[in-house]
């Protein structure tokens, strides 16, 4: 089944995420391959769906499938019917990061890495294991094991009428902590870690036996604040109504919020608001009856864009 029906078939349900398990083929996302996604894509639309794939790509046929998901879980690419075939087409948003002469086409800024990480879990989210871990656990510390029996209660609870297969599910935690978190054991999983751009991120950490991990809360030395308040006047803009200030605990706790996705604190939170409220026009905190809110001036959909634009302009 093709991520298009698996959307369609997921109406009914909460439609910001799709149940859509263990697409990745146990592969997680690997240096230069969104770039290699969006590029051959961008020279073919229907590269991925030809018995070339893998020559195109250089990589085997299972990789074809694991670039294909993750090309579109981070919404580098849009999955559409054209004719009977499915094509692949980029995304304004891959457009602007990936392009040749883009923001970072190459991912060298690790600012880069963060704003597909809130890219992925973002709706629509077509990863949902890594939607429940960031936004659905209420854990700080945890084993895989403790993962694995979460996600399957948010599976039965969030998809009762889907058949999703225990092993998916085991799949996509081992897939996750592969991702984000530095391996520290035997050489060979040092190297599948150094190979997966995220585990720089430091959101995730293991401890010394590398059974049992923690979010990492708080500031994070990579994680800019333009960055943080961008997918914040994102969040706002998402509730699709006329207000002008959103709460600091709405941005630190609700599901998909930044406080959320980023592991924020309160106070790591303000700092990045205050900090951007001093380069940019028309984002301040307000502090009215002891409740403390990020206030705009303008839409914050246009107010996010331009953040990122503005950044990535100076090269940082």
């Amino acid at each position: 089944m093709s991520l298009i029906q698996m959307r369609g078939a997921s109406m009914g349900q909460n439609p910001a995420v799709h149940p859509i398990f263990a697409r990745h083929e146990t592969f997680h996302p690997r240096f230069g391959w969104l770039k290699k996604g969006f590029d051959k894509a961008d020279e073919d639309n229907s590269v991925f769906s030809k018995e070339s794939a893998p020559v195109v790509l250089g990589v085997g046929k299972n990789m074809v499938k694991a670039i294909r998901y993750w090309c579109i879980a981070f919404k580098i690419v849009d999955e559409l019917r054209d004719n009977g075939k499915y094509v692949h087409k980029s995304t304004a948003f891959a457009e602007k990061l990936l392009k040749d002469g883009g923001w970072d086409p190459f991912l060298e800024n690790p600012s880069s890495l963060w704003l597909l990480h809130w890219n992925l879990v973002k709706p629509p989210c077509y990863a949902p294991a890594w939607y429940f871990t960031f936004n659905e656990l209420n854990k700080i510390e945890f084993s895989a094991d403790d993962l694995i029996f979460s996600l399957n209660e948010y599976r039965n609870r969030q998809f009762p009428d889907k058949q999703i297969l225990d092993s998916s599910l085991n799949k996509d935690v081992n897939c996750l902590l592969r991702m984000y978190v530095e391996k520290t054991g035997p050489k060979n999983l040092k190297e599948d870690s150094l190979d997966c751009p995220f585990t720089d991120l430091g959101i995730i950490d293991a401890y010394t036996d590398s059974k049992r991990f923690t979010f990492n809360f708080g500031n994070k030395p990579s994680l800019p604040p333009e960055i943080i308040v961008s997918a914040c006047l994102e969040f706002a803009a998402s509730f699709q109504d006329d207000a002008r200030t959103m709460s600091i605990s709405r941005l630190l706790y609700n599901a998909g919020s930044p406080g959320q996705v980023f592991k924020m604190t309160e106070s790591s939170l303000s700092e990045a608001i205050e900090t951007v409220s001093k380069m940019e026009k028309g984002i301040y905190l307000t502090d009215t009856a002891g409740m403390i809110r990020l206030a705009y001036d303008s839409d914050p959909s246009v107010l996010s864009e331009k953040i990122l634009c503005s950044y990535f302009r100076k090269g940082n």
